[in-house]
């Protein structure tokens, strides 16, 4: 019903900048909220940034002043510009969507998932 497709991960140094994107395609009406969730080898997964459709954003401590979460509602596209970036900030990066939009004629609401994009971020 709703796709989401990441891109824009890969390897960095540190100080170095990647800005990774999330674009979401499918029976949409419209999308609430966006977030964008980390996971290390071996740790739990975890909130990094969010934006709502108004525009208000939230960030984890470690990624305030470094990271920025930016949407274009036109394509329903979320971006996540990151820099500078620091080897802690190695991990698989998903996006996240909450989605009002349709399936078997019915208005749904739903939290969607991307596949995952990895950055490595190299001291």
């Amino acid at each position: 019903q709703v796709q989401l497709v990441e891109s824009g991960g890969g390897l960095v140094q540190a100080g170095g900048s990647l800005t990774l994107s999330c674009a979401a395609s499918g029976n949409i009406f419209s999308i609430n909220a966006w977030n964008w969730y980390r996971q290390a080898p071996g740790q739990q997964r975890e909130l990094v940034a969010g934006v709502t459709s108004d525009g208000n954003t939230n960030y984890t401590d470690s990624v305030k002043g470094r990271f920025t979460i930016s949407i274009k509602n036109a394509k329903n596209t979320v971006y996540l510009q990151m820099n500078p970036m620091n080897p802690e900030d190695t991990a698989v990066y998903y996006c996240n969507a909450d989605v009002t939009g349709w399936a078997d004629h019915e208005i749904t609401r739903k939290y969607y998932w991307g596949q995952g994009t990895h950055v490595t971020v190299s001291s």
